[in-house]
């Protein structure tokens, strides 16, 4: 379904960027502007700026910005639509969305409605259900721990079989190939319905937004498989989906920290101890794409939490093929610090924390090591270390753990530290860290992109280079921000060599929304940018004016220095273009001397005309 752009401007204006802020986060007054602490990373001291002018924020310190909406898409990790709807409904505006029948998104909202209505039938079996199976359901989770409100709070259910499930659906008008999609009925040999999931404790699995999108079920006494989970279907991705994102967000969001478990009883019996940032997988190991989501959540650490028994030790292995260069340093902003812990006595954390209580827990997750000095600790724990050839083997199996990094530093001090408890020589260690073939871990979704960066050879820049990409970004972004001032300097805008290719994009997308709208809107402009590059909203509202800053000043300045600079990248091609050895003839020669004569005299006048600010 497709929202009107004019609904959207109309969402947009009744929307103040400020009072939107300040429901999430306390706002302060500084100036003309409003600050407050990131929402998106945990920080005490205000980095992140609210501008009511041009109705955009942005974050000195995590680098994040937007508008109304990209604030909504990240604090509610829902798409653009969704925050339209989402501020439609805050500031009572009904929009209209038009679309064909049978699109995409229409198909989606019923398989939401069947999951919705399915889970409002387990719960009310299992609450309500007179049979003895709903009493053993019952009886399941008191001796878990989970009776009392825990059942409503998590709308846990139960799951009779028999087409029960079925008869319910068919009578609140869902079709069987909706039952099918949503992977809540299945269709016999002779075609006829079943229930999919039978004789089962039923937890429901939620998007980021609290909406149930499959369901997990776990089987009441004996039974194969004991854990069932819906297939994918068109809501439903295992490798994206953690079970308690919807109530653990926030959580992980004040604290900057998220735990990783691996089961939904272990969710609910750390959220019930006050361990409220706890998610799960679900029936899929780690992914690259799980990491993304929960990075946007937690800006300080990812511990996984590991099951001391043998099917807890294979995962932590195969945890360990995410290291990689995002887990160093030199990743500066976007670094991810991906921690591990494995938990005493082969528990499970829902017995942990029944056992011994949720401090325990804590002090678990606070000492739990960086990934990759735990899969250290791991390879060297499976040798004997007194012996020679023992160490010459644990040398070998630790440093694959350093391979996807081997070129950093972090890398080499960890090279250099097991040199030291391995009683080798440091050099020899460095060495053979140095020939290491790093794997390949990407999935085949980032494939392509991933071979472009491995494609892509490492390009280091003169100073002289990054403050021409620097005085690039500063003028889009103020531009951005300023629209009617980039309209008096379009045309140079126009003409400019942009050095950093993103930078010409910005650029592009700024012409294209002025040539459009020249009335366009800061927000409108960040919007535009945001749904064509990633990150976008980002760049464009990081620059920012001092208090008392001659605004029409600076931004002329910008424009005078990169068009100096255009002059002098010109100048050095066609003075390369008339060396001796050049294949010339004198007329060419001295035509192409002239014209450079000529542009020397304007670049020399541009100098001296071009004042710095003060």
């Amino acid at each position: 379904m497709a929202i009107s752009d004019e609904d959207i401007q109309k969402v947009r204006e009744a929307t103040d960027i400020v009072a939107l802020f300040g429901e999430r986060v306390p706002v302060r007054q500084r100036g003309r502007d409003f600050w407050c602490c990131c929402p998106f990373h945990n920080e005490k001291t205000p980095s992140c700026k609210i501008d009511p002018s041009t109705q955009l924020w942005h974050c000195f310190g995590c680098g994040e910005g937007g508008d109304v909406f990209g604030f909504i898409m990240k604090i509610d990790d829902v798409n653009f639509p969704d925050a339209v709807r989402s501020l439609a409904e805050r500031a009572h505006i009904d929009i209209k969305e038009s679309g064909r029948q049978g699109v995409s998104s229409s198909r989606k909202q019923r398989l939401r409605d069947v999951c919705a209505a399915t889970e409002g039938f387990y719960h009310s079996q299992l609450m309500r259900g007179k049979s003895s199976e709903a009493a053993a359901a019952r009886s399941y989770l008191g001796s878990r721990g989970f009776g009392g409100n825990v059942p409503k709070k998590w709308h846990l259910g139960f799951a009779p079989g028999r087409m029960a499930l079925v008869r319910h659906l068919l009578d609140k008008g869902f079709t069987a190939d909706e039952m099918i999609e949503a992977n809540v009925a299945l269709a016999g040999d002779n075609g006829r319905l079943r229930d999919r999931f039978f004789n089962r404790v039923m937890f429901p699995i939620n998007d980021p937004q609290g909406e149930c999108i499959a369901f997990g079920g776990r089987v009441i006494g004996q039974g194969e498989p004991k854990y069932l989970n819906s297939q994918e279907t068109p809501l439903f991705h295992k490798s994206s989906v953690l079970y308690g994102l919807d109530k653990a967000k926030g959580a992980m969001t004040s604290t900057g920290v998220a735990i990783i478990v691996e089961g939904y009883t272990d969710v609910i019996a750390l959220h019930e101890s006050g361990i409220c940032n706890a998610v799960a997988t679900l029936g899929t190991a780690l992914t690259l794409q799980h990491i993304r989501i929960i990075s946007r959540h937690a800006s300080k650490r990812i511990v996984y939490l590991f099951d001391g028994d043998a099917a807890g030790q294979r995962a932590a292995d195969r945890a360990l093929e995410f290291i990689d260069e995002s887990m160093t340093p030199e990743a500066g902003k976007s670094r991810v610090e991906l921690c591990a812990v494995t938990l005493p006595d082969d528990l499970d954390p829902a017995d942990f924390v029944s056992q011994r209580g949720g401090d325990a827990l804590r002090e678990l997750v606070d000492s739990a090591k960086p990934l990759i000095s735990y899969g250290i600790e791991r390879r060297l724990a499976r040798h004997d270390l007194s012996s020679a050839e023992g160490r010459t083997r644990a040398l070998s199996d630790a440093l694959s753990v350093l391979a996807p990094i081997k070129s950093s530093l972090l890398a080499k001090d960890y090279a250099i530290q097991l040199a030291g408890r391995l009683k080798m020589r440091e050099q020899d260690v460095l060495d053979a860290l140095g020939n290491l073939q790093p794997p390949r871990t990407y999935s085949r979704s980032d494939a392509p992109a991933a071979q472009a960066e491995a494609d892509a050879a490492p390009i280091t820049l003169s100073e002289s280079e990054k403050s021409r990409r620097r005085f690039e970004r500063r003028l889009i972004s103020l531009l951005a921000q300023n629209p009617q001032m980039a309209l008096e300097h379009i045309d140079s805008l126009a003409q400019t060599q942009w050095h950093d290719p993103a930078n010409g994009q910005l650029a592009s997308i700024l012409l294209d929304a002025l040539e459009k709208n020249p009335d366009a809107t800061p927000a409108q402009i960040v919007a535009d940018a945001s749904a064509a590059v990633p990150r976008a909203a980002g760049a464009l509202t990081s620059a920012t004016f001092s208090d008392g800053e001659d605004r029409a000043r600076t931004i002329s300045f910008l424009v005078e220095e990169l068009e100096i600079g255009d002059l002098e990248d010109t100048l050095t091609a066609m003075n390369a273009n008339m060396k001796p050895d050049a294949a010339l003839d004198p007329d060419e020669r001295e035509i192409m001397f002239a014209a450079a004569v000529e542009l020397q005299n304007t670049l020399n006048a541009k100098r001296a005309a071009h004042k710095p600010i003060v």
